[in-house]
């Protein structure tokens, strides 16, 4: 049955282990990390060189796979077989490997921990071998977290490692490196090697220990465009500039759409009467932000924020070329917020 990686993690760190599991889906992050901690702690170091057997997909069939999974542990209590990118598994695709594997989900060896991490993919739920993996494995099922949800996962992230971060401080990690969780795990790791007690984390630590300029980011930036601050916003454009690599262009206009797509939906939503305990729940932001996206729409009416679409999209046009003449990107930028802005 679909189990979730936090309950999976946490069965894991109370040694509550299970004949096999399988973990797919498009988050590499999550599947590593559970992958990683069986690999680490399901039996002890001095058991590991007889006991604990790696394998790649591409390099296996399903029956080598078993076969492995089949033997018995040497002078231990149980054997770990971990399959990497199982996805490229040289025969899972046939109908005759997949009977072998349902033959082994139905009656695993019970000595043996089978972790079969199919990457980037999700198995069909439809055929037999998918039906039989969600009955009799511990089946993690690894979705991308939605932009919605980031800010949630950075709080809960923070808490499993035994710190916790202020609102702001996660969502400027969150706006700032997005939700490519194997980054942002390598950086607040980095940041965490300088702190040895319980922390919460401000901006402050983000800008001094990741390098996130807590003033010149892409949350600022918007910020300053919906508070229609135009010395700041001009500000932040020529940062960018003078930091193009750590601030291109294209990202930019993505992020500018969505953030006027949530004021029109502010817009559509004051028009039923929505609080902005309901706005926040709709948009899928902390309360905090809420407030500071009402005060955009305030300034943005529906007439002028479908007017900011069409700039973004003749900006997107410019930059790739379309009537641009001699335009340098930080240019197209500096007119593009030039429009918004007046």
């Amino acid at each position: 049955m679909p189990h979730t990686p936090q309950a999976v993690l946490k069965d894991l760190k109370e040694k509550k282990f299970a004949p096999i599991y399988f973990l797919s889906g498009d988050e590499p992050f999550f599947i590593d990390q559970i992958t990683d901690f069986i690999e680490k702690h399901a039996i002890a170091e001095h058991e590991k060189s007889f006991n604990q057997i790696i394998l790649y997909g591409k390099d296996v069939t399903v029956g080598a796979i078993l076969n492995n999974a089949r033997k018995f542990p040497m002078m231990a209590e149980r054997q770990v077989v971990i399959v990497k990118e199982a996805q490229s598994i040289l025969d899972l695709g046939k109908e005759e490997a997949q009977q072998l594997l349902i033959s082994y989900l139905v009656n695993p060896l019970p000595s043996t921990i089978l972790v079969l991490a199919h990457k980037y993919k999700k198995i069909d739920g439809r055929l037999a071998l998918g039906k039989e993996i969600e009955k009799r494995t511990i089946h993690v099922k690894s979705d991308k977290v939605t932009d919605y949800n980031l800010l949630k996962w950075i709080e809960g992230y923070f808490k499993d490692l035994g710190h916790s971060i202020d609102p702001r401080a996660g969502q400027l990690l969150a706006d700032s490196i997005g939700n490519n969780l194997e980054v942002l795990a390598n950086e607040v790791g980095k940041m965490l090697i300088n702190f040895k007690e319980s922390t919460r984390f401000t901006t402050d630590d983000i800008s001094k220990y990741i390098g996130i300029n807590k003033d010149y980011n892409n949350f600022e930036f918007l910020k300053a465009i919906g508070f229609r601050d135009v010395l700041k916003a001009n500000k932040i454009i020529q940062y960018f500039g003078l930091n193009s690599k750590a601030h291109p262009v294209i990202p930019l206009f993505s992020l500018m759409y969505n953030y006027f797509s949530k004021i029109m939906i502010i817009h559509q939503e004051r028009k039923k009467g929505a609080s902005d305990q309901q706005l926040a729940s709709v948009l899928g932001l902390p309360p905090f932000v809420v407030k500071e996206y009402v005060i955009a729409a305030r300034n943005y009416n529906l007439g002028k924020v479908i007017d900011v679409f069409g700039h973004i999209k003749e900006a997107d046009l410019r930059y790739k070329g379309v009537d641009s003449g001699d335009m340098s990107h930080a240019e197209i930028l500096r007119e593009l917020v030039y429009k918004i802005l007046h």
